[in-house]
């Protein structure tokens, strides 16, 4: 399987992090096309206190806690609309973008996009691929909203960045697990299944 993940400017690295690292760890997942939006870096160093600036394939498996030699994830620049992701002629699966900022949000559900992020989503959208869009904002104006329903009409998945509970979560580490874990269900990958609902939590009256 072939897939590519993107992740922008919004708060939430640490689930760019963890997707990318179970993609890595399931493998059902062949070649991860990784995009990155130009803040990336500086929300990365505020929230995980890492450096992503000037990236090569060294510093991504260094992040993730790769092998350095491993070929998993090719990294391509946000300008660079001659990159694989941006021809609807390469094959895969679909496409992550988590998080998701409100902006590149609405570049998608406008079709004016000006960068690799938002012509891989439009591609995905064409050629009715699968498109998971983890969004990262709260409150929600009727901008957002309505550039979420416009998206989820035409096909893309909305999966919000909101933790659940149910599966009593002891650490900031099971929460975003929880999450990823979602999304990756979303391609039938397979995950860990310890905080999958079951029924068995419930005891019968």
């Amino acid at each position: 399987m072939e897939l590519t993940v993107a992740v922008t400017g919004a708060s939430g690295t640490i689930y760019a992090q963890r997707t990318l690292q179970l993609l890595a760890e399931s493998g059902a997942v062949e070649t991860i096309n990784l995009i990155m939006s130009s803040v990336v870096p500086t929300v990365a160093q505020v929230e995980l206190g890492v450096n992503l600036k000037d990236l090569n394939q060294k510093k991504i498996n260094d992040w993730l806690g790769l092998d350095e030699k491993s070929k998993l994830i090719r990294f391509w620049q946000l300008d660079n609309l001659a990159a694989k992701p941006s021809s609807g002629s390469n094959k895969q699966a679909g496409m992550i973008i988590v998080p998701c900022s409100m902006g590149t949000l609405g570049a998608i559900a406008s079709g004016a996009g000006t960068n690799l992020i938002h012509r891989a989503a439009d591609v995905c959208l064409k050629e009715q691929r699968k498109l998971v869009i983890v969004p990262r904002e709260t409150p929600f104006n009727a901008i957002h909203l309505e550039n979420m329903l416009k998206l989820s009409r035409i096909g893309a998945q909305i999966l919000p960045a909101s933790p659940s509970f149910y599966h009593k979560p002891k650490t900031i580490d099971d929460l975003v697990n929880h999450l990823c874990f979602r999304i990756l269900d979303q391609f039938d990958i397979p995950h860990s299944k310890k905080s999958q609902w079951t029924g068995d939590e419930v005891s019968p009256e």
